[in-house]
């Protein structure tokens, strides 16, 4: 008997280079950072992205994006301080979709002020979308906690 289903096999997705461009694509964001190219920081973004940061400033375009880094990184205060970058947490939701969650601990950086700032962890969540064979970040999320302060230890509110 005939059979109506195809037998052409799918090439399997490479997850070891797919990794690989991802991890790409974060340092060419970190170096950009560090050394404040706009270009850098934005190559490997889609012109569509959702780009938030731990103070609540939110983009929704790679344009919007590059407006916004100009403003950052002309803020001497916040380009001050010490980057120390962990390896990156990268899940693959399916072939064309991974997730990459990435931990900077920020150390010696000065309030406005000049004043010294407590070290902070500054939290990374990415979606990166396969788009014809290259990895974009079509959402970034960054966010920071503060060291806790142990004398509190339970919130209470009163009525």
């Amino acid at each position: 008997m005939a059979s109506c289903e195809s037998k052409t096999a799918h090439p399997k997705m490479d997850y070891d280079k797919a990794k690989s461009a991802i991890n790409e694509s974060i340092a060419a964001w970190d170096k950009g950072w560090e050394s404040k190219d706009i270009g850098l920081s934005l190559k490997h973004y889609a012109d569509s992205t959702d780009w938030t940061n731990a103070f609540g400033d939110r983009v929704r375009t790679k344009e919007e994006l590059r407006e916004l880094l100009e403003d950052i990184f002309s803020l001497d205060f916040v380009m001050s301080g010490d980057n120390n970058y962990g390896e990156n947490e990268i899940t693959f939701l399916n072939d064309s979709i991974a997730t990459v969650r990435s931990l900077n601990i920020r150390k010696n950086q000065n309030w406005p002020d000049g004043s010294p700032m407590d070290d902070r962890q500054i939290h990374h969540l990415r979606v990166f979308k396969n788009v014809n064979g290259e990895w974009l970040i079509v959402n970034h999320l960054v966010g920071q906690a503060w060291q806790k302060n142990p004398q509190v230890d339970t919130l209470t509110i009163e009525d």
